[in-house]
């Protein structure tokens, strides 16, 4: 919710009820009212005729000060009734108000999210009699947060305004219209169950508009909007189950590229549930050290040495056995894990790697999600403590899309873990948007190939060019190059024909466990010095210490 905005969650009943309970009765009044009239026409007429026939008595003048009194009564009383009239009123006014503010946006004049659910369920009563179907959008901005966080609320909640506006202009004047918060609206209206093609072009017509640019106050703002589509006839069980579709859809949109719009179908909801027992069991496999790190071997093609190793997650599953990174990074990403899952990975891989020869290096990518935490160099630097591992065998790959979309947080965390000597590695560099400036602005220890230029090097020409360019420039800059993805001995002879360089991919073997790892090691006298029950003890002293510094 942006700042100037004012959530009423106030129940529309019991504000009324509230309302009702301070409204003046006038019954009292009335009463009053009546017996002073009642009054004045009885002792008015007997003193107004006996004055009038000259029979006045020594009583009237007492009847007449009373008839006075009751004028006055009756003048008093009216006074009372006017006053009772325009507090009715303004009572009545606030009702009025309450119900709106009950049911209303105060920022949009929309329906909230509550008011929503009533008038939908009125449309679809009334579908369903004339055997029409109800559509509803549910619609998200692209890049709301960028834009409020770089101009401001103020502007922020301009540019809702204005938003609601295009929508209202582009939706049938029978449409529902609600802001259910923050940047997300929604929409429903009547269409004929058969031309749901109208359904298509309002939809169409609504993405064109709303990504046309803002003129908000001195500024021109750009924006889009990605919009889930779901339609009452077929199981709908609820409203509730109309917008959880619509919502789904809506993320649909996002995925596929966003500035769209994507109708709901039932694979759309298995996908969801897959991903939220993905969720879960990452909840649940974190503290049960179910993740864990495999080791990719590097290789120095020239002379066929092992330089070190590419760390990459794995999820042991108790009864799915082995994960790859594809089906869980991404969710992890999404529902914020993904810092924690990969620092468990991490200090399992410095543990173990510490003792290696120290010629042995470890290289961790970090996904962009985590390039956007000011603190992750930090947090690194922190667990490279805790573990006693060496800065200077660490290198951490960050991708080309992930430094377009965080070069200003980038930028301080490359400065900071390159003062503690870590290195970085530009890793995908091929792929990106602007990868030249990258290399200027950013002071990178080494080039990863995209493993697309390297798997396809011997059956496509224009493939060897860039990854013989890629290599020249990186010998021009006194920077180092990885080649991944080199499965075949045809791939590794002609990169060995191109010039020096590291490679890594299948062909020098699969990512391995950790035991396997240590195997390797061990035959080749890579270990390091310690003995495995010296090791096993050194494994318990920093169980013990994390414990104790948890």
């Amino acid at each position: 919710m942006t700042q100037g905005e004012f959530q009423v969650e106030l129940d529309e009943d019991e504000a009324v009820k509230a309302l009702a309970e301070q409204t003046p009765r006038p019954v009292i009044t009335i009463a009053i009212g009546l017996m002073a009239i009642s009054m004045f026409a009885a002792i008015g007429g007997v003193v107004i005729a006996n004055i009038l026939n000259g029979t006045a008595t020594e009583r009237d003048p007492i009847l007449a000060i009373a008839l006075l009194l009751n004028i006055a009564l009756i003048l008093i009383g009216w006074r009372h009734h006017k006053e009772v009239t325009r507090e009715l009123a303004s009572h009545s006014e606030a009702a009025k108000r309450a119900r709106a503010l009950a049911s209303r946006d105060p920022l949009t004049g929309f329906y909230n999210r509550r008011a929503l659910n009533r008038e939908i369920q009125g449309a679809l009563a009334k579908a369903d009699q004339r055997q029409r179907a109800v559509a509803l959008f549910v619609i998200d901005l692209d890049s709301f947060k960028f834009i409020n966080d770089l101009n401001g609320h103020h502007i922020g909640d301009l540019l809702l305004k204005s938003v609601a506006s295009r929508i209202a202009d582009a939706m049938p004047n029978s449409a529902i219209n609600a802001r259910l918060g923050g940047d997300e609206f929604a929409t429903a209206f009547e269409f004929d169950l058969n031309d749901p093609s109208e359904v298509d072009d309002v939809a169409e017509m609504l993405i064109e508009r709303l990504s046309q640019p803002f003129a908000v106050e001195d500024q021109t703002v750009q924006t889009s909007a990605s919009l889930g589509i779901s339609r009452s006839d077929g199981q709908v069980e609820s409203v509730e189950t109309l917008l959880r579709r619509a919502d789904i859809a809506m993320y649909a949109a996002k995925k596929q590229g966003k500035n769209r719009a994507v109708w709901f179908d039932g694979s759309m909801e298995r996908i969801l549930e897959t991903r939220n027992r993905i969720e879960t069991g990452i909840r649940n496999g974190l503290p049960n050290g179910e993740f864990v790190p495999y080791y990719e071997k590097q290789i120095d093609m020239l002379t066929g040495q092992l330089r070190g190793f590419e760390v990459l997650a794995r999820w042991e599953h108790p009864t799915r056995g082995t994960i790859m990174p594809d089906e869980f990074i991404s969710v992890a990403e999404e529902c914020g894990l993904i810092t924690e899952l990969s620092e468990t990975v991490m200090r399992q891989a410095f543990l173990e790697a510490r003792e290696w020869d120290s010629s042995l290096t470890l290289s961790i990518n970090i996904s962009p999600a985590q390039l956007k935490d000011t603190w992750l160099a930090q947090k690194i630097i922190k667990l490279l403590t805790e573990t006693n591992f060496p800065p200077h065998r660490l290198e951490i790959e960050i991708t080309e899309t992930a430094l377009f979309d965080n070069m200003g947080v980038a930028q301080a965390i490359i400065s900071s873990l390159k003062n503690q000597g870590v290195k970085i590695a530009l890793d995908d560099f091929g792929t990106g948007y602007s990868s030249l400036s990258h290399l200027r602005a950013l002071p990178f220890d080494r080039i990863k190939i995209d493993r697309s230029f390297i798997s396809s090097i011997n059956e496509d020409g224009e493939s060897e060019a860039i990854v013989d360019a890629i290599t020249r420039l990186g010998e021009s800059l006194n920077l180092p190059i990885t080649a991944e993805g080199v499965e075949n001995d045809k791939i590794e002879r002609r990169l060995k024909k191109i010039g020096p360089m590291h490679g890594q991919g299948w062909y020098f073997g699969e990512p391995m466990p950790i035991g396997e790892a240590r195997e390797l090691l061990a035959g080749m006298d890579l270990l390091g010095s310690m003995t495995p029950e010296e090791r096993a003890e050194q494994a318990l002293r920093d169980l013990q210490k994390l414990r104790r510094s948890a």
